[in-house]
């Protein structure tokens, strides 16, 4: 049975430079030939938060140091990671599916995500973007740029910025119809380049929209059967790291809000997938959610495993 399937990647997809990225890439593509041999219709979703952090701060570097570079605004680096990404995922694809004699077509479209200009996320910068740095490589760097920077995870420190949550998608109509005649399309890049509409139109904001609830909302918009969110782990689980951990195959919308209130999902992590995954099965009868690995992607599909959200 085909099924319209909406997928975002995470990070561990991707890579933190271009030669590691066309390696990761590489094996994300197979997964996700895996799911086309199945008979899926998929859409693609990618984060972007190391990438634009490094193009934002190499940007920046260069005008410090020579003034002829020019300073480069934060919608604009999220449109270079858009093309960034969206290059490799769409080349290791290419390659993928004519190895395996598959001619589906492939394209990645520039597409701009809006937001509610009011929301709260800008006055509450949280999302996390660029390199870890030590405490006090953060706090050298807010000095000289009034950047915030935020612990990650016992990771190191990384800077934050605003995370709006999606409105719309500007390019849904070309999406659909794209998507709709049979391409393999790579979407909603990063979170999707964030705009606000004003007399003169859409005009680009300096934030990061969570990839998660963007692709939901993109899920929504072509009418997908299923939300596929990839990451990290096999199943979502509540206790997660301690001895009592417990994976979890299928949450009810119930389950999830019970989970979420008892405080089982780090925000940042798993919360945003969860609470994207809800979004969407609430969204309409009949639609599902699911949360899994890159590489157990096409035996979750499925239903051999994964955490299933219905």
């Amino acid at each position: 049975m085909e099924r319209k399937i909406v997928i975002a990647l995470g990070g561990n997809a991707l890579g933190n430079t271009p030669e590691e990225q066309k390696a990761a890439v590489k094996h994300t593509a197979k997964s996700l030939l895996n799911l086309v041999e199945q008979g899926n219709k998929i859409i693609v979703s990618h984060g972007n938060g190391p990438q634009v952090g490094m193009i934002n701060l190499a940007m920046e570097t260069g005008h410090k140091y020579d003034s002829k570079v020019p300073e480069m605004p934060f919608p604009e680096c999220g449109a270079m990671s858009q093309g960034y990404i969206g290059y490799h995922l769409q080349n290791a694809l290419r390659n993928a599916f004519d190895a395996a004699g598959n001619t589906t077509p492939i394209v990645t479209l520039v597409s701009q995500v809006v937001v509610d200009r009011d929301d709260p996320a800008f006055s509450q910068p949280t999302k996390p973007i660029g390199s870890f740095y030590s405490e006090d490589e953060a706090k050298d760097i807010e000095r000289k740029t009034g950047y915030t920077f935020v612990e990650d995870a016992g990771r190191g420190y990384r800077r934050v910025i605003a995370s709006p949550k999606p409105v719309d998608i500007v390019e849904k109509e070309a999406i659909t119809l794209l998507y709709d005649a049979g391409n393999v399309v790579i979407a909603g890049g990063g979170g999707g380049i964030p705009v606000v509409r004003d007399e003169d139109g859409y005009v680009g904001v300096p934030a990061v929209i969570d990839k998660d609830f963007t692709t939901e909302k993109l899920a929504e918009l072509v009418d997908a059967d299923v939300l596929l969110i990839l990451t990290a782990v096999e199943k979502v689980a509540i206790n997660f790291g301690k001895d009592n951990q417990q994976d979890i195959g299928v949450m009810s919308i119930e389950e999830c809000k019970t989970h979420i209130a008892d405080g089982q999902f780090a925000p940042g992590s798993m919360l945003p997938k969860v609470e994207a995954a809800m979004k969407f099965v609430e969204s309409k009868p009949g639609r599902k959610a699911l949360i899994t690995s890159l590489e157990k992607a096409d035996e979750a599909i499925q239903g051999l495993t994964g955490t299933w959200i219905e």
